[in-house]
């Protein structure tokens, strides 16, 4: 059974903070996982993927920015079993041309996650 997770990233107990701005327009979205209500969503790599996406999406909202401002993704996964299942979510939730990527696997995520998502974007005109 996975741990509760904060419902919202000033909830957190870590150091960090979930969205950094630098004075040149790079804007540093710290890893999402999909957790909703304080709990990592039902329903395996799929679900967690959309959320954790639906989380990155919100993140650069709270700084005036959406996806198509992202040019780099590094995706965690428990599982390269996976990345299939997670690449079709992918290449849904993001406009074309599609972001430089990493992705890898780790041992383990935050509360049981599957999935964690970072990324770099950049503020247009800088």
């Amino acid at each position: 059974m996975s741990q509760v997770a904060p419902a919202h990233p000033g909830q957190a107990r870590h150091p960090y903070s979930p969205v950094r701005e630098t004075e040149t327009g790079l804007v540093f979205v710290a890893g999402q996982l999909g957790i909703a209500d304080g709990r990592i969503v039902e329903g395996g790599i799929a679900a967690e993927t959309k959320q954790a996406f639906a989380n990155l999406r919100a993140r650069l909202g709270a700084v005036g920015l959406d996806p198509r401002s992202l040019v780099k993704i590094t995706v965690y996964l428990t599982s390269m079993a996976d990345r299939n299942e997670m690449d079709a979510i992918y290449e849904d939730a993001l406009p074309h041309p599609l972001p430089a990527r990493t992705c890898i696997a780790v041992a383990e995520l935050p509360y049981g996650a599957r999935i964690e998502i970072d990324a770099i974007g950049v503020r247009d005109g800088t």
